[in-house]
């Protein structure tokens, strides 16, 4: 599937354009210009997810999410589990 490209006039400045070429050169400036906007869009929609969804779980009864603290601990405790070595049936060879 061919990706339809359009030419566009964009203003930027020297230093910027400058640097562009000297990590990718002239001919690939496009591109790396193209994965940036793409990089910054994917950024600035998961901000705006994040916000949209801030605090919706803040009147849900969580256990060990009452505070900052024990939200963390509740994830370390979860991250120690994950690092045990399966019940006896399995941590040996069959």
């Amino acid at each position: 599937m061919a990706i339809e490209m359009m030419r566009t006039h964009v203003l930027l400045p020297r230093d910027v354009v400058e640097e562009i070429d000297r990590r990718v050169g002239e001919r690939r400036r496009s591109g790396f210009l193209a994965e940036a906007a793409r990089e910054k869009m994917e950024r600035e929609d998961r901000a705006q997810t994040l916000e949209r969804f801030a605090g919706w779980l803040k009147d849900v009864d969580v256990p060990g999410w009452e505070t900052p603290e024990a939200t963390a601990e509740w994830v370390h405790r979860q991250r120690r589990i994950g690092d045990e070595p399966a019940g006896d049936d399995r941590s040996e060879p069959v």
